[in-house]
């Protein structure tokens, strides 16, 4: 269970884009993160690949919102905080948004697989599709994508940071088992 508060999508026009984003940046222990918000709600979570954020060209605009998102984060990484407390605004097809809100409840500690969560949707060979809605999560870390494995509990595909070694080292920040990489049923 979560205490995260889903916001609904901003609707689209000139109030929506009105403002630039919040947007703070921490350093962590899987690379420099950036959290981007707008209008009272965390919208992006980025770690950095290959040396770079999506937003290294902006300087920061730290809100109370992104301080306490900071300090969550922090509080992840030192090992204190197994639960986020924030306003998400998920952005994405109502297919995403379902994977993502399953994401959630996925706690601290734990796993799950792709075809587990394509059951959620009445379809445990949806797999693929989940991977999609998976790899398209806008805030890693926050809505824990890293805790879905392979149906063999290998280390599959990840785009966040140095990819499947970010994954590894998440997993077992959470003392999560895992095998390392996809292994074939028998």
């Amino acid at each position: 269970m979560t205490d995260l508060v889903l916001v609904p999508p901003l609707p689209p026009g000139p109030a929506a884009d009105d403002e630039p984003p919040g947007l703070v940046r921490l350093d962590s222990p899987v690379g420099r993160i950036e959290i981007v918000s707008r209008h009272f709600a965390v919208e992006a979570l980025a770690v950095e690949q290959h040396g770079e954020l999506p937003h290294d060209h902006l300087p920061e605009r730290p809100d109370s919102l992104l301080d306490a998102a900071r300090r969550q984060v922090d509080g992840y990484f030192d090992g204190v905080r197994t639960r986020f407390d924030l306003p998400l605004r998920l952005v994405g097809s109502t297919f995403q948004r379902s994977v993502w809100s399953a994401l959630l409840e996925v706690e601290w500690g734990s796993s799950t697989t792709y075809g587990r969560l394509g059951g959620t949707f009445g379809n445990p060979r949806a797999g693929r599709a989940v991977g999609g809605a998976v790899a398209a999560n806008p805030m890693p870390l926050l809505v824990p994508c890293h805790r879905v494995l392979g149906r063999t509990g290998g280390v599959t595909g990840y785009t966040v940071g140095a990819g499947a070694e970010t994954k590894k080292w998440l997993l077992r920040h959470e003392g999560i088992a895992f095998r390392d990489g996809p292994v074939p049923l028998d």
